[in-house]
């Protein structure tokens, strides 16, 4: 893959944050980007790997949105 992002999130929610977005990362044979989800005790790290910028970035708009509305969901 020629393009890849990785962000970290540091968060008291990691361990239900990551059985949230867990099943989220597999995917389709179609997709144009890969995703990979890996956690420790305070943080989940989010790699997205794609051949094609445009791909990254519209994988990296959906993934970046998801997480954000899932640490609202678990604030609440």
């Amino acid at each position: 893959m020629n393009h890849t992002a990785r962000f970290v999130f540091e968060t008291p929610f990691a361990e239900k944050l990551y059985e949230i977005l867990a099943p989220e990362t597999v995917s389709d044979p179609g997709e144009k980007a890969n995703v990979r989800l890996t956690k420790d005790e305070s943080s989940i790290t989010l790699f997205v790997e794609a051949e094609e910028a445009s791909a990254l970035r519209a994988s990296l708009n959906m993934w970046l949105r998801l997480v954000n509305v899932s640490h609202e969901v678990l604030e609440l």
